[in-house]
């Protein structure tokens, strides 16, 4: 019987670079989708997700050549289009946790409060 060898050959850092942009395209999508559809969201989950991959990124970055292909080129443009969309549904997303927060700590206060030391009274007294 004879030993059987397979020829696998590593990927190259350029294959390795587009198996990495599709991870954290598909992390992203599916980040600003749940974001758009006010799906509800693992946020600590995503992060985990966009941090491994950009992690994975910076390494697999030092091993390309100077010069990308075109492929590898437009990838990353499409990725930064990505990015920059999901970065203003997190923005937006975060807008309206701000403002739902304010509105919360107001209606907190004015629950707590009896009157005796507001504004209102104090002007309308001469104080």
């Amino acid at each position: 019987m004879t030993a059987m060898s397979f020829n696998v050959s590593a990927p190259t850092p350029a294959t390795l670079l587009l198996g990495l942009l599709d991870r954290l395209e598909d992390a992203i999508e599916q980040e600003s989708e749940a974001l758009r559809r006010r799906l509800p969201l693992d946020f600590d989950e995503m992060n985990r997700r966009k941090s491994r991959s950009l992690l994975e990124l910076s390494r697999a970055a030092r091993a390309l050549p100077a010069a990308l292909d075109g492929t590898a080129l437009e990838r990353l443009a499409k990725l930064r289009g990505k990015l920059l969309r999901n970065q203003e549904l997190l923005a937006l997303h975060l807008a309206a946790a701000q403002e739902v927060a304010s509105i919360l700590g107001a209606a907190l206060r004015d629950a707590e409060s009896d009157g005796t030391y507001s504004i209102s009274l104090a002007t309308r007294y001469g104080a």
